[in-house]
This record gives structure tokens, C-alpha cells and sequence, in this order.
């Protein structure tokens, strides 16, 4: 079987750096990473959710609260 070597290595990352720019990939990078870690998980039968808290929630709101007097103006 067919196995690249250093050569073929770089012109393929020349290739998908033409294709889809410097802005994308590490979008498509953590994207493909974020999908085999799930492949990976689904196959050996770990519930990911239980190990690592969502995201969302990680992010702080700002506070909508509003007293009394800002309510009255």
C-alpha cells in the first residue's frame, strides 16, 4: 500500500491551505478533532457528557437584573 512521504505531505497541505485559506483552518481542524474524539468515544462506549461540563455553561452572562428605580424611568 501507498504511504506519503515528506514531499507528498507538504503538497497536500499546500493543496487544502489553497482550498480553504488560513481563516479556516483551525475551524476544519478542531471540527475533525472534535469529530473523531466522539467516533473514538461512541466506539468504546464512554458517555462523554458525564466526564467534561458543557460549554455553554463555562461562558458568564452579563446580569440583565434591573432595581426598582431603573424600572420607574
Amino acid at each position: 500500500m501507498w504511504t506519503p512521504g515528506p514531499l507528498e505531505i507538504v503538497i497536500i497541505l499546500v493543496i487544502v491551505l489553497i482550498i480553504f485559506g488560513p481563516k479556516r483552518l483551525p475551524d476544519l481542524g478542531r471540527s475533525l478533532g472534535h469529530g473523531m474524539r466522539e467516533f473514538k468515544d461512541s466506539v468504546t462506549g464512554k458517555d462523554n457528557k458525564e466526564e467534561l461540563p458543557d460549554r455553554s455553561t463555562d461562558k458568564s452572562e452579563p446580569s440583565t437584573t434591573t432595581t426598582a428605580s431603573e424600572q420607574k424611568s
